[in-house]
């Protein structure tokens, strides 16, 4: 009899971590105590009892003990209240739920809704709920979701141990009842795998066992998982609760898995049941064969075999539909036509076949040549599955949860969430398509493949991104195109990566926002500020592509030149003028009218565009000297001039003292600052 166990099966994690903390500090504590029962099985619950480990239902009843937090996780008031009752705490919660808790908790601070799929009673989900500042709501299958009412933003969250596949039939209805849906997969991943893995298992076997406490959600979860598969599965918490006669030990093969919370010592103590019942009946085969010696000797010189075991045979009949295969046996083989590769077979040829039924009902045996090179070309996947390598394969069908492709002759599985890097609608629209993969998980026993496009496309960018990244080096100029802005910048792809603009770089002029210079899919040549591998960031200027306003300012503005601005600053001591954008020039208020003028706004004001005269420039300090006075009536400036005594000559004539106000400028931009 094949005997399988399930490689994931028992204690998870989270709940052997509370077991064992709990065990240590029995050991340590007088009065100890769990609120509520740390894990959903007897056998454990049993056993805590007898080391002094007992559950209560509420803070009340522990007082004066140590209270033990069980994996579960409770609510913030719960803690709240073991607090007040200053009670020490041994905080046992799983990390998958404390991960649960911290998301829905930092959502709801929003004061968006929840909505939480999971069993509304239990303990997990209760303790959930409690983190959720605002409103929530609990999905149990699919008729929950669609009696959702509609809503404009919400999160969805899973519990822990919550069945994957119903997760992803249930979210679909959630993106149509949400317009905005926030999605996180807070399933744990060992309830994934545990779940994944009995599937297979179940698919394979003729019955099986789970094994776990009857109060466990997580372990009935497993059991209807593995039921809807094999019609003969049944759930036990203890050996003595397998029935005499539930599988036949010498035909049938027989699966054994177990729940999150059900320890290895449950689980041991079921597989040893039914391994010695095995022993025991091929002890009382051989005792009936040696009732008939004839029958003996005749058996003795007949070839021993088993499924999935090779063997080489000669053909001896050949069929339309089927070759017969003498492979020593008290039975010959038969090979249907689809399961034979060397169409060419004749009579006498030895083939290598591999065993797929010692019995088909009718006394027969069937073979499979196709079995053999499929195994060939699986052990070949498992070597490349090894050395990580890519493999190639073709989108074959749809079925539940994903694809199924064909890998060398292999079937393979390739989950919905592993087709790509984003959500895919459409699964059909990769059947019939080539695709390279990357196999993630391989079940040798029931030679099964699990493959990745997603982890392909991943390491195909990343080994894309490494070589852009060696062509890059501080002081390139590069092509790029701006993706999207920000309030603080434009981000540029600039070959495969993505570069930041800050709004500092875009302009030697102030920039308020990165729109005044550039815009989605404009194509712009930038230069590279800075590089930083690590952080994968990259700072480029666009500013630093052209020259500095202020080195050309002697040029463009020399000394007695006369040209237009825009009044757009007035203080006290005069009116700045904007040249150019970054470029502004002061008008002292005694260069602000051809008469002296008691404050600036008396001649002009901001938004006026105004003629003035160029008196000196420091590119060096960035300032520049300006006057509307020198333009203003030259004539009457000069008669005036020749009529005054030289003791007023100063009186309209105020001269400008460029380091006095430059020393204002300063003083005036410390005290704004």
């Amino acid at each position: 009899m094949p005997l399988l166990v399930a490689k994931h099966a028992g204690f998870c994690m989270g709940v052997r971590r509370a077991v064992v903390e709990a065990m240590k500090a029995a050991g340590t504590e007088k009065d100890i105590v769990t609120i509520g029962e740390l894990v959903h099985n007897p056998e454990v619950i049993r056993q805590l009892e007898e080391i002094g480990v007992h559950a209560v239902d509420s803070p009340a009843e522990a007082t004066g003990r140590t209270a033990i937090i069980r994996s579960h996780g409770v609510a913030p008031d719960m803690y709240r209240e073991l607090d007040e009752r200053g009670l020490k705490t041994i905080d046992l919660t799983c990390p998958f739920v404390q991960r649960l808790h911290t998301i829905v908790a930092r959502y709801s601070d929003t004061g968006k809704p929840v909505i939480l799929v999971g069993q509304r009673d239990h303990p997990e989900v209760v303790g959930t709920i409690g983190w959720c500042r605002g409103s929530v709501y609990t999905v149990h299958d699919l008729a929950e979701a669609e009696s959702l009412p509609e809503l404009d933003e919400a999160l969805a969250v899973s519990q822990t141990t919550f069945p994957h596949e119903s997760w992803e039939a249930i979210v679909p209805v959630l993106r149509r009842k949400v317009r905005a849906l926030a999605v996180e997969d807070t399933i744990c991943t060992a309830t994934v795998l545990r779940q994944s893995e009995a599937k297979r298992l179940a698919a394979r076997v003729d019955a099986m066992l789970v094994v776990g406490g009857l109060g466990s959600a997580n372990t009935r979860k497993l059991y209807e998982t593995c039921r809807s598969i094999c019609r003969r599965t049944l759930l036990v918490e203890r050996a003595a609760d397998i029935p005499p006669g539930f599988a036949d030990i010498h035909s049938e093969s027989i699966g054994i898995t177990a729940g999150a919370s059900t320890p290895d010592w449950s689980l041991k103590e079921v597989v040893t049941r039914m391994t010695d019942k095995e022993q025991m009946d091929q002890r009382a085969s051989v005792e009936e064969a040696d009732k008939s010696s004839f029958m003996a000797d005749v058996e003795a010189t007949l070839v021993k075999i088993r499924p999935g075991q090779s063997v080489t045979g000669t053909v001896v009949q050949i069929t339309d539909d089927e070759v017969c295969v003498n492979i020593g046996f008290k039975s010959d083989g038969l090979i249907k036509r689809e399961d034979l590769v060397t169409q060419d077979v004749k009579l006498g040829d030895e083939i290598e076949v591999e065993v797929v039924k010692v019995n088909d009902g009718e006394g027969n045996v069937l073979l499979s040549q196709r079995n053999i090179l499929n195994r060939k070309a699986f052990v070949a996947l498992v070597e490349k599955y090894e050395k990580g390598e890519f493999v190639e394969g073709v989108g074959k069908e749809v079925v539940k949860g994903g694809l199924i492709c064909n890998v060398d002759g292999i079937r393979a599985f390739v989950p919905a969430s592993q087709l790509s890097n984003r959500y895919v609608e459409k699964i059909g629209e990769f059947v019939g398509q080539p695709m390279l993969l990357k196999i993630i998980e391989v079940d040798e026993q029931k030679r099964r493949i699990v493959a990745s496009r997603k982890a392909v496309i991943k390491e195909e960018a990343t080994v894309r991104k490494a070589k852009i990244w060696e062509n890059l080096h501080e002081g390139d100029v590069v092509k790029g195109i701006v993706r999207r802005l920000t309030d603080f910048g434009a981000f540029v792809d600039i070959g495969g990566v993505d570069g930041l603009i800050h709004v500092t770089d875009l302009s030697w002029a102030h920039v308020k926002h990165p729109s005044e210079i550039v815009k989605p899919d404009q194509e712009v040549d930038v230069k590279i500020l800075s590089l930083d591998p690590e952080r994968e960031r990259i700072q480029l200027g666009l500013k630093q592509m052209q020259p500095k306003p202020w080195d050309l300012a002697p040029e463009k503005y020399p000394e007695g030149a006369v040209v237009t601005g825009k009044v757009v600053r007035i203080t006290t001591f005069g009116a700045f003028v904007e040249l150019e954008p970054g470029i502004d020039g002061l008008v002292h208020i005694s260069q602000c009218a051809a008469t002296r003028i008691n404050k600036v706004e008396d001649a002009v004001n901001v938004g006026d565009v105004v003629n003035v005269k160029v008196l000196s420039v420091d590119p060096e300090a960035k300032r520049i000297s300006l006057s509307i006075r020198a333009l203003l009536e030259p004539e009457r400036r000069e008669a005036a001039e020749e009529a005054q005594a030289p003791a007023d000559s100063g009186e309209d004539a105020v001269p400008v003292d460029i380091e006095a106000v430059g020393r204002q400028l300063d003083e005036e931009a410390d005290e704004e600052e």
